[in-house]
């Protein structure tokens, strides 16, 4: 796509846009806003999988009663380090904020929490989430479920979902070790982000229909698990944490994103928090951390690469400047928050990998 498909956006603006669009499909404004912020991060830190380009699809289940507007959001506390919310088939985004903060909550008491949500709807990046425990000084690790698109090691159809898996550590200068990493070769949102800029992709990152790999993103037919055997088991186990745990359903029986958008999606997923203060000295512990981030940058760096960085780094300078120069917005995307339509093209499409017309 050349530049003049893309429109320059604050941050600002585009977190007006979608609470504006999302109003307009019937979520409340506090709910709207959750997600509006959510959305326009990701964007911010040049995550475009997970920013503007969702908004539609939020919109038409929002519309079409798929997401419960008023919901009746129950925490159950079964430990001094535990809990159960059941979010009510709400908004992912607003189940999943409120599991932040009573794993921070629980972390802080007592040195460790492990809080699990069932029953929410697509929560979009887990690095949102895990900086708010870094904020707090504390660890965090996330995990949710996603649809069945991915094909496990050895197989020839899709069992597992993406299923991310993400991290945060605190460190002394502010800036935290974040990674949020699909355990296939790349996130399902990656393709579509590659379909609206119509751009190929690489032939790891997913099959056809044949089984065979293929660089066409509207090809797409079962997404490749990173490492084959070893992201294969760590799809399972994010399935076993986030779903069977929670008592919610696994695999190929997780509700499709792109079928029954009138219905709510029941999935699942757990953030544990970690308070250092119960493990030892925290500055001490936060200072190693430093240690290890100025150890990295020393090492000799690989033909083509100026410095080894950490992860999460990157996104700083992405920030930075967007910060400075405007966040691109695909201007298909931007036109359509603009607009007073609540959805133009259906997601509802019943094949995950079916090609909107």
């Amino acid at each position: 796509m050349s530049n003049q498909d893309f429109i320059l956006l604050s941050k600002d603006e585009i977190t007006q846009l979608i609470t504006h669009k999302l109003e307009r499909a019937g979520l409340p404004t506090d709910q709207a806003t959750q997600v509006a912020d959510h959305l326009a991060y990701a964007d911010s830190l040049g995550v475009h999988s997970h920013g503007t380009v969702r908004v539609e699809y939020y919109a038409e289940r929002i519309s079409k009663g798929g997401s419960t507007v008023a919901p009746n959001i129950v925490t159950e506390v079964t430990g001094p380090c535990s809990a159960v919310i059941d979010g009510d088939n709400a908004v992912g985004f607003v189940v999943a904020n409120l599991g932040m903060s009573k794993a921070i909550e629980m972390a802080r008491e007592n040195g460790v929490a492990f809080v699990g949500m069932k029953r929410l709807g697509h929560c979009g990046t887990l690095s949102y989430y895990l900086r708010k425990a870094t904020a707090e000084g504390l660890v965090a690790i996330s995990m949710c479920q996603s649809d069945p698109m991915a094909v496990p090691f050895g197989g020839a159809q899709p069992f597992f979902g993406t299923n991310p898996i993400g991290f945060g550590c605190p460190a002394l200068d502010g800036q935290p070790i974040v990674f949020d990493m699909a355990t296939t070769v790349q996130a399902w949102g990656k393709v579509l982000d590659a379909r609206a800029r119509n751009r190929s992709i690489p032939n790891t990152w997913a099959v056809d229909a044949t089984g065979a790999p293929t660089t066409d993103p509207f090809a797409v037919a079962g997404l490749s698990a990173v490492a084959g055997a070893k992201g294969y088991g760590l799809m399972m186990m994010v399935d076993i944490l986030a779903g069977s745990l929670l008592g919610v359903p696994f695999g190929p029986h997780v509700s499709s994103m792109y079928d029954g958008l009138d219905r709510g999606r029941g999935l699942g997923q757990i953030h544990i928090v970690i308070n250092p203060t119960f493990f030892g000295n925290a500055e001490n512990f936060r200072t190693s951390i430093l240690a290890m981030i100025e150890d990295l940058h020393k090492v000799k760096p690989a033909p083509g690469t100026e410095q080894v960085l950490f992860p999460g780094e990157r996104s700083k300078s992405v920030a930075d400047a967007y910060r400075r120069d405007g966040i691109p917005v695909v201007k298909e995307i931007y036109d359509y928050l603009c607009s007073d339509a609540i959805y133009n093209k259906s997601y509802e499409l019943g094949d995950p990998f079916a090609v909107q017309r």
